[in-house]
């Protein structure tokens, strides 16, 4: 299965996950805490992110290559918007 991943500098990443994980709830399987989530892409892939103090870890594994450039557009798209005024800086490694 297709991986990639980033190491997102922040510290904000419980909020961001907060933020994004509720806006995503209402179409999407959600699962988290304060410091993890696991986000489900229905026949596309699956999403995890992990916070800690300094940083934000993402990483997503898609069912097809041709789903994955798709998915970090749109989880790193959606990530910069629940960081709000915070610049994040995303760097895929697959």
């Amino acid at each position: 299965m297709p991986l990639s991943r980033a190491e997102i500098t922040t510290a904000s990443g419980e909020r961001i996950i907060n933020r994004l994980c509720k806006h995503w709830a209402h179409k999407l399987e959600v699962e988290y805490t304060a410091q993890d989530a696991k986000i489900v892409f229905p026949e596309k892939g699956t999403c995890l992110l992990h916070a800690e103090a300094d940083k934000l870890s993402v990483s997503i594994e898609t069912l097809e290559e041709a789903h994955l450039d798709q998915l970090e557009g749109v989880v790193e798209n959606h990530l910069v918007r629940m960081a709000k005024d915070e610049e994040l800086v995303v760097v895929w490694e697959n």
